[in-house]
Protein backbone atom coordinates (compact mmCIF):
# COMPACT_ATOMS: atom_id res chain seq x y z
CA UNK A 1 0.00 0.00 0.00
CA UNK A 2 1.53 3.21 -0.77
CA UNK A 3 1.32 6.16 1.22
CA UNK A 4 -1.30 8.25 -0.38
CA UNK A 5 -3.25 4.99 -0.30
CA UNK A 6 -3.17 4.57 3.97
CA UNK A 7 -3.59 8.62 4.15
CA UNK A 8 -6.64 7.81 2.14
CA UNK A 9 -8.33 4.99 4.14
CA UNK A 10 -7.15 7.00 7.60
CA UNK A 11 -8.97 9.95 6.52
CA UNK A 12 -11.98 8.40 5.37
CA UNK A 13 -12.29 6.37 8.57
CA UNK A 14 -12.34 9.86 9.93
CA UNK A 15 -15.21 10.97 8.39
CA UNK A 16 -18.53 9.45 9.79
CA UNK A 17 -21.43 9.63 8.71
CA UNK A 18 -24.80 10.60 10.67
CA UNK A 19 -28.59 9.53 10.16
CA UNK A 20 -31.56 11.80 9.88
CA UNK A 21 -33.03 10.59 13.25
CA UNK A 22 -29.58 10.90 15.01
CA UNK A 23 -28.61 14.11 13.71
CA UNK A 24 -32.57 15.53 14.81
CA UNK A 25 -31.82 14.27 18.64
CA UNK A 26 -28.47 16.35 18.26
CA UNK A 27 -30.46 19.37 17.56
CA UNK A 28 -33.16 19.46 20.12
CA UNK A 29 -30.49 18.43 22.25
CA UNK A 30 -28.54 21.51 21.60
CA UNK A 31 -25.26 19.66 20.98
CA UNK A 32 -24.63 20.24 17.50
CA UNK A 33 -22.36 23.21 15.45
CA UNK A 34 -24.56 22.55 12.26
CA UNK A 35 -22.63 23.89 8.92
CA UNK A 36 -24.25 23.94 5.50
CA UNK A 37 -21.37 24.01 2.89
CA UNK A 38 -23.96 24.68 -0.16
CA UNK A 39 -24.05 27.72 -2.16
CA UNK A 40 -25.44 30.82 -0.72
CA UNK A 41 -28.16 30.37 -3.33
CA UNK A 42 -28.88 27.11 -2.36
CA UNK A 43 -28.71 28.32 1.61
CA UNK A 44 -31.12 31.21 0.94
CA UNK A 45 -33.91 29.26 -0.84
CA UNK A 46 -33.92 26.54 2.03
CA UNK A 47 -31.60 25.22 4.69
CA UNK A 48 -32.15 23.68 8.26
CA UNK A 49 -33.02 25.76 10.89
CA UNK A 50 -30.07 26.54 12.85
CA UNK A 51 -26.92 25.87 10.06
CA UNK A 52 -24.47 28.66 9.77
CA UNK A 53 -23.13 28.92 5.87
CA UNK A 54 -19.83 28.16 4.85
CA UNK A 55 -19.90 27.07 1.46
CA UNK A 56 -17.31 24.47 0.18
CA UNK A 57 -16.70 26.87 -2.99
CA UNK A 58 -14.98 29.51 -0.02
CA UNK A 59 -14.74 26.84 2.46
CA UNK A 60 -12.52 28.04 5.33
CA UNK A 61 -12.20 25.75 8.23
CA UNK A 62 -11.31 28.86 10.70
CA UNK A 63 -14.61 29.74 10.03
CA UNK A 64 -16.29 26.40 11.91
CA UNK A 65 -16.04 26.55 15.67
CA UNK A 66 -14.87 23.08 17.29
CA UNK A 67 -16.35 23.73 20.74
CA UNK A 68 -15.85 20.63 23.10
CA UNK A 69 -20.07 20.54 23.94
CA UNK A 70 -20.87 20.82 20.26
CA UNK A 71 -20.37 18.63 17.07
CA UNK A 72 -19.70 19.45 14.08
CA UNK A 73 -21.95 18.14 11.34
CA UNK A 74 -21.92 19.10 8.01
CA UNK A 75 -24.17 18.65 5.17
CA UNK A 76 -25.01 19.82 1.63
CA UNK A 77 -27.56 18.60 -1.23
CA UNK A 78 -26.57 15.11 -1.18
CA UNK A 79 -23.48 14.45 0.96
CA UNK A 80 -20.77 14.57 -1.63
CA UNK A 81 -20.16 18.46 -1.40
CA UNK A 82 -19.75 17.94 2.67
CA UNK A 83 -17.73 14.86 2.19
CA UNK A 84 -15.17 17.01 0.54
CA UNK A 85 -15.52 19.47 3.55
CA UNK A 86 -14.74 17.47 5.94
CA UNK A 87 -11.48 15.90 4.10
CA UNK A 88 -10.64 19.70 4.11
CA UNK A 89 -11.60 19.71 8.22
CA UNK A 90 -9.35 16.83 8.65
CA UNK A 91 -6.42 18.38 6.83
CA UNK A 92 -7.32 21.32 9.07
CA UNK A 93 -6.41 19.50 12.03
CA UNK A 94 -9.77 17.72 13.20
CA UNK A 95 -9.55 14.19 14.61
CA UNK A 96 -13.24 13.54 13.06
CA UNK A 97 -15.69 14.93 11.03
CA UNK A 98 -19.26 13.84 10.69
CA UNK A 99 -21.45 15.10 8.10
CA UNK A 100 -25.42 14.16 7.19
CA UNK A 101 -25.75 10.86 4.99
CA UNK A 102 -27.89 11.72 2.39
CA UNK A 103 -27.67 15.83 2.47
CA UNK A 104 -30.21 17.95 3.37
CA UNK A 105 -32.66 15.39 0.36
CA UNK A 106 -32.34 12.69 3.24
CA UNK A 107 -33.23 15.43 5.68
CA UNK A 108 -36.70 16.61 3.52
CA UNK A 109 -37.48 13.22 2.72
CA UNK A 110 -38.39 12.05 6.44
CA UNK A 111 -40.15 15.30 6.55
CA UNK A 112 -37.84 16.81 9.00
CA UNK A 113 -38.58 20.76 9.00
CA UNK A 114 -36.78 23.14 6.72
CA UNK A 115 -36.40 26.68 6.70
CA UNK A 116 -37.71 27.85 3.30
CA UNK A 117 -37.69 31.01 1.46
CA UNK A 118 -40.01 30.91 -1.15
CA UNK A 119 -39.00 34.53 -2.44
CA UNK A 120 -35.37 33.63 -2.90
CA UNK A 121 -34.04 33.29 -6.43
CA UNK A 122 -33.40 30.43 -7.99
CA UNK A 123 -30.19 29.20 -7.96
CA UNK A 124 -27.62 30.46 -10.06
CA UNK A 125 -26.71 26.97 -12.05
CA UNK A 126 -30.31 27.15 -13.17
CA UNK A 127 -29.95 30.40 -14.28
CA UNK A 128 -27.23 29.22 -16.08
CA UNK A 129 -28.69 26.57 -17.49
CA UNK A 130 -31.96 28.54 -18.41
CA UNK A 131 -29.88 31.41 -20.06
CA UNK A 132 -27.56 28.76 -22.05
CA UNK A 133 -30.70 27.14 -22.97
CA UNK A 134 -32.58 29.84 -24.21
CA UNK A 135 -29.25 31.32 -26.29
CA UNK A 136 -28.75 27.59 -27.87
CA UNK A 137 -32.66 27.28 -28.59
CA UNK A 138 -33.25 30.78 -30.40
CA UNK A 139 -29.80 30.84 -31.94
CA UNK A 140 -30.92 27.37 -33.53
CA UNK A 141 -34.12 28.81 -34.50
CA UNK A 142 -33.16 31.98 -36.08
CA UNK A 143 -30.54 30.10 -37.97
CA UNK A 144 -33.24 27.79 -39.44
CA UNK A 145 -35.57 30.44 -40.60
CA UNK A 146 -33.24 32.25 -42.29
CA UNK A 147 -30.37 34.33 -40.12
CA UNK A 148 -27.35 31.89 -40.42
CA UNK A 149 -24.96 33.87 -38.55
CA UNK A 150 -26.56 33.09 -35.15
CA UNK A 151 -25.36 29.67 -35.80
CA UNK A 152 -22.22 31.37 -34.40
CA UNK A 153 -24.34 32.45 -30.84
CA UNK A 154 -25.05 28.59 -30.67
CA UNK A 155 -21.05 27.63 -30.81
CA UNK A 156 -20.12 30.56 -29.18
CA UNK A 157 -22.48 29.10 -25.91
CA UNK A 158 -21.56 25.58 -26.63
CA UNK A 159 -17.74 26.59 -26.19
CA UNK A 160 -18.18 28.86 -23.30
CA UNK A 161 -19.88 25.69 -21.30
CA UNK A 162 -16.48 23.51 -22.55
CA UNK A 163 -14.64 25.71 -20.89
CA UNK A 164 -16.72 26.31 -17.34
CA UNK A 165 -16.25 22.22 -17.70
CA UNK A 166 -12.96 22.23 -18.17
CA UNK A 167 -11.65 24.89 -16.45
CA UNK A 168 -14.47 24.88 -13.30
CA UNK A 169 -15.28 28.68 -13.98
CA UNK A 170 -18.42 29.78 -15.28
CA UNK A 171 -17.82 33.49 -17.24
CA UNK A 172 -22.17 33.43 -17.38
CA UNK A 173 -22.42 32.13 -13.78
CA UNK A 174 -20.20 35.48 -12.76
CA UNK A 175 -22.05 37.35 -14.28
CA UNK A 176 -25.84 36.33 -13.80
CA UNK A 177 -24.61 36.67 -9.66
CA UNK A 178 -24.16 40.18 -10.72
CA UNK A 179 -27.93 41.00 -10.98
CA UNK A 180 -29.69 42.87 -8.51
CA UNK A 181 -31.97 40.04 -7.38
CA UNK A 182 -29.07 37.88 -6.99
CA UNK A 183 -27.07 40.48 -4.81
CA UNK A 184 -30.07 39.95 -1.94
CA UNK A 185 -28.98 37.06 -1.26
Amino acid sequence: MTTSQNLTSISESQIKLIDVQDLKALIDRQAVELVDVREADEYASERINGAILVPLSKFDPSQIHNSEDKQVVLYCRSGNRSHRAAEKLLDAGYAEVTHLKGGIMAWRSQGMPIKANKNAPISIMRQVQITAGSLVFFGTILSLIGFPQFMFLTGFVGAGLMFAGISNTCAMANLLSMLPYNKQR
